[in-house]
């Protein structure tokens, strides 16, 4: 069971959590608040709760894991999120990211692929307080070209290409950000949709993601 107290503790916690993560780089102050706004400790266990404001992931069922706090803040920098701006991710895992991009005012669309962890946040109370967050089960290299096209993507898992639907899918200036290559170690790139027929890859730093499997598992 989740405690869904968040007491002096885990505020505080939370904010040498944030030191943290500016001390390894991240600047954006937008970002930094965001994360200090989420109470990470909601979305695991309660097994894990002792440990929820340490910088690294754990795993949240279905082979699947939260991110670590400094891979959330580093993707969403990239990102460069605005407010009212619409957001897919690929991915939806826990909603952690989720909700760390609602807390900076945009609105997010979210596909997660796993079915019985979908199901899992259909009773995760503390999404509730976000009528700005709509989630999709599917596919997420198919994306949701109903509701193309988007300001801005994010895929949270590694993906073995850079997936062209989902290209088609961003607004002319739009960014996609994703983890890039098959194996162990990816690439973290940043798409910018320059126009119709062109974009422009930008190389960051190299991190580990589960991988991004295509269909719908269950």
């Amino acid at each position: 069971m989740r405690n869904f107290e968040d007491s002096y503790l885990h505020k505080g916690l939370r904010k040498k959590l944030v030191d943290q993560i500016r001390d390894k780089g991240i600047t954006d102050e937008f970002v930094l608040q965001a994360i200090n706004n989420v109470p990470r400790h909601y979305f695991l266990d309660s097994a894990f709760e002792r440990h929820a404001y340490e910088d690294r992931a754990f795993p949240i069922g279905e082979d699947q894991t939260i991110s670590q706090p400094y891979t959330v803040a580093y993707q969403t920098q990239l990102l460069q999120v605005k407010p009212f701006e619409k957001v897919l991710e690929v991915g939806t895992g826990s909603a952690y990211q989720a909700s760390v991009l609602i807390e900076m005012k945009a609105r997010v669309y979210t596909i997660e692929r796993q079915k019985k962890l979908f199901e899992e946040k259909k009773n995760f109370k503390y999404l509730s307080k976000y009528p700005a967050l709509l989630r999709f089960y599917g596919d997420g290299f198919e994306g949701l070209p109903t509701y193309a096209p988007f300001d801005k993507i994010i895929i949270t898992a590694a993906a073995p290409f850079i997936p062209e639907k989902l290209i088609k899918q961003l607004k002319i200036g739009g960014l996609m950000v994703l983890p890039l290559n098959e194996g162990d170690i990816q690439i973290m790139y940043r798409i910018t949709r320059v126009d119709e027929f062109t974009t422009k890859e930008e190389r960051f730093d190299a991190f580990s993601f589960v991988p991004m499997l295509s269909g719908k598992n269950g």
